[in-house]
């Protein structure tokens, strides 16, 4: 006659694991990020995706800005198969950019 093996209900390690991945996940459910993850401002956001369409550094200067937005704006030009959207994404970027840069704000 074989005995059935009877479960033995987790111990209190087991238990505080299980709590603390549930209560990871719900983090990571109700914020959108993992507890770990540093929290990005939505104006770093903005700069970093205004660098990211204007193909510039983080070091990028004033006429280095000026210039990517050119080739930019040559390349998504309505005249050229883009849209006035494109356009004004790439100028929305550009003075990001400009904004971000030290001392004069001005953009001509």
């Amino acid at each position: 006659m074989s005995r059935s093996r009877q479960l033995k209900p987790p111990d209190r390690v087991t238990r505080l694991l299980i709590l603390a991945m549930v209560g990871i996940i719900a983090y990571r459910w109700i914020t959108g990020r993992w507890p770990w993850q540093k929290r990005i401002s939505p104006r770093a956001q903005a700069v970093f995706n205004a660098r990211k369409l204007l193909g510039v550094g983080a070091n990028a200067n004033k006429l280095d800005i000026i210039a990517a937005h050119k080739r930019l704006v040559a390349m998504v030009h309505p005249d050229r198969g883009g849209t006035n959207s494109q356009v004004h994404a790439a100028n929305d970027a550009r003075d990001l950019l400009f904004e971000e840069l030290p001392g004069d704000s001005d953009p001509s």
